[in-house]
């Protein structure tokens, strides 16, 4: 079983019960069939035009792009960085740039 995320609720068998049932009395509703199942193909099999309609591209990027690198530093630095929460990467790197302006200001 995959890893759930933290919160996550999971149907006890008394709830999954109720559901089944509240399924069965609804003339609105049904479980599919294995055979249903087996019957169905997916929207790009079907009408790729339509997907193709759909797909979403990437604008120009609004920022120069940044240069993914793989650095080692000091587990207290990275903590320190990692403390604030998310942005931690962008602290580093301001922080990297003040320190270069500073050199030549």
């Amino acid at each position: 079983m995959p890893k759930l995320k933290p919160g996550t609720i999971l149907v006890t068998d008394e709830e999954d019960q109720r559901i089944k049932e509240a399924i069965a009395t609804d003339p609105d509703t049904s479980e599919m069939r294995d055979e249903q199942f087996d019957q169905m193909r997916s929207v790009s099999e079907l009408h790729p035009e339509i997907v193709e309609t759909y797909k979403r591209t990437r604008g120009k990027q609004k920022r120069p792009t940044k240069t993914p690198i793989y650095i080692r530093l000091d587990s207290d630095i990275i903590e320190h960085f990692k403390s604030d929460g998310k942005g931690w990467q962008t602290k580093i790197n301001d922080t990297l740039r003040k320190s270069i302006n500073s050199q030549y200001a």
